[in-house]
């Protein structure tokens, strides 16, 4: 499920804007919300609180754009239960309907108030009058109950994941002729070569070479240039190379910290990792979901 978006968004600069604010053509609610739209559908749905928004956003700070999805309608704004203060986003978000285009105005010192040090966007300066516009246009309504069974089904099917993880993972073994028992832990270390020289220990400087795949052989990142190109992963100006740390010092997900502890510079090993030693419940990034276990090809460079 994607996040609702927060002011902790990297500022940029969007030459695209809906239309040019003009100052002097706002209305303003009895709150203090200014507001204009420049299309109603009257007869549309309505929003309500806990209702999930799905649509087109431009978010400015004056004229710096802070944020954008035009032409890439998603999931915008989660209608909040209880607004933060009189006139805030929420009004406006409320007196939206499917199908209108509108833009917000709220001082930038009012949503300030709420926000943590460091929340607010670079560009930002207390006391000085600026204004947040928040430029929507509302394509969706994903309604609070929609949204409820939405996280019930996921959640269901989260809880069938992690039943099913065990036969999975057996299923790998036996598939690939694994003969490694498994440590006490669940983890599988499958040493395909035996290096000979110092061995990982906490505390030492590393360089480990890694290709990261899920059970059905899907990489989901690696430190190789040819795997990477391989499963269509490559990303242009990434220096590929070891992946250089000192063990102990930097958090590495459980399994992998286990599965190297001990084994000297040069060895190539494989590693099947149960997602309890690996990003459990939470899962990783867009390719590892909740109860996914791991493998990782590992070459131990060096170790110094």
């Amino acid at each position: 499920m994607k996040k609702i978006l927060s002011f902790a968004i990297v500022a940029m600069t969007c030459a695209v804007l809906f239309t040019a604010c003009n100052k002097n053509n706002f209305k303003k609610t009895e709150n203090g919300l200014l507001y204009r739209f420049e299309n109603i559908v009257s007869d549309g749905q309505q929003p309500n609180a806990g209702d999930l928004l799905v649509g087109e956003l431009i978010l400015r700070l004056e004229n710096d754009t802070l944020f954008t999805n035009v032409g890439h309608p998603d999931r915008i704004f989660q209608v909040a239960e209880t607004p933060m203060f009189k006139g805030d986003i929420q009004e406006g978000l409320l007196m939206m309907h499917v199908g209108d285009k509108a833009v917000f105005k709220i001082a930038a010192d009012s949503v300030a108030k709420f926000m943590q040090p460091g929340q607010m966007p670079q560009g930002y300066q207390s006391g000085k009058g600026q204004y947040l516009y928040y430029e929507i246009v509302l394509n969706d309504i994903v309604t609070k109950d929609e949204l409820a069974q939405e996280q019930a089904n996921f959640m269901q099917e989260m809880e069938q994941r992690k039943t099913d993880e065990p036969a999975a993972i057996q299923k790998y073994i036996a598939d690939n002729n694994i003969t490694a028992k498994p440590t006490k832990s669940g983890l599988y270390v499958i040493v395909k070569k035996k290096g000979t020289g110092a061995k990982v220990a906490t505390g030492k400087k590393v360089a480990i070479d890694y290709t990261g795949r899920l059970l059905d052989g899907t990489i989901f990142d690696t430190s190789r240039e040819a795997d990477a190109k391989a499963a269509n992963k490559y990303m242009e100006g990434r220096e590929y190379k070891p992946l250089e740390y000192v063990v102990g010092a930097q958090s590495m997900i459980k399994g992998w910290e286990e599965g190297v502890m001990g084994q000297p510079a040069g060895s190539e090993i494989t590693l099947v990792i149960p997602s309890e030693l690996a990003y459990g419940p939470r899962g990783a990034g867009q390719d590892i979901m909740p109860y996914s276990p791991l493998t990782f090809d590992l070459t131990i460079v060096s170790v110094e």
